[in-house]
């Protein structure tokens, strides 16, 4: 009976173990597709919900035009700092940087 009991504590422990295993790598490749996605990506993403999907605003700005009143690096402060009411690092590093660039091109 105490063998019994020992394999089946012993099959649990490995069951966890590997469960535990596996939500780091899978945490770990969801942080490296972040910046593999493109600009675009990013902004449906983090940004259409005030802004919208075709860049036209809803509770924030239109944008269609942003790169007509700022360039990339103006846009990107704005990313990181926020204004008015938006709220300040919704995107940062790399893909800030990005998503700066591509609302630059538009005018």
């Amino acid at each position: 009976m105490k063998k019994k009991l020992l394999a089946i504590a012993l099959g649990t422990s490995v069951v966890f173990a590997l469960g535990a295993c596996g939500n780091k790598e899978e945490s770990k490749s969801s942080n490296q597709s972040a910046s593999t996605d493109s600009a675009e990506q990013i902004f449906q993403r983090s940004c259409a919900g005030c802004h919208a999907t075709d860049l036209s605003g809803a509770t924030g700005p239109d944008l269609r035009k942003v790169g007509g009143k700022y360039d990339a690096a103006d846009i990107e402060e704005i990313i990181k700092k926020g204004r008015g009411s938006m709220s300040p690092g919704l995107i940062q590093g790399e893909d800030a940087k990005k998503v700066a660039e591509w609302l630059a091109e538009h005018k």
